[in-house]
């Protein structure tokens, strides 16, 4: 029952907020995604299970954008639904390698 009112207050402070329909549905998915990982519930859940799962998503080959939106999803949740202010300055945002361009000879 602690998930869906952490789910209900993710709803509306995202209404609040002004966020489109797909911006809510995709928080919504990656934080149930990030629930689903551990089996609890994410307001049980720390910064070492966040970096845990970060590690687990690079891991699978996750693209980087997708990746990007998911902590996106995650500060989102901790800073704003949940209040904890420290932990999304911990949240480290994933960084596209950068690849070195074609030269045509």
């Amino acid at each position: 029952m602690a998930e869906m009112s952490v789910r209900r207050r993710m709803i509306e402070d995202m209404t609040v907020r002004n966020r489109s329909r797909a911006t809510q549905q995709s928080y919504l998915y990656a934080v149930a995604k990030f629930s689903r990982h551990f089996s609890r519930s994410p307001d049980r859940l720390g910064l070492d299970e966040v970096h845990a799962f970060q590690g687990h998503l690079v891991s699978t080959g996750i693209s980087w954008s997708g990746l990007k939106r998911i902590v996106c999803a995650l500060r989102f949740l901790y800073g704003v639904t949940l209040g904890q202010k420290t932990i999304p300055e911990h949240i480290p945002y994933a960084r596209e390698p950068r690849q070195l361009p074609v030269v045509l000879s």
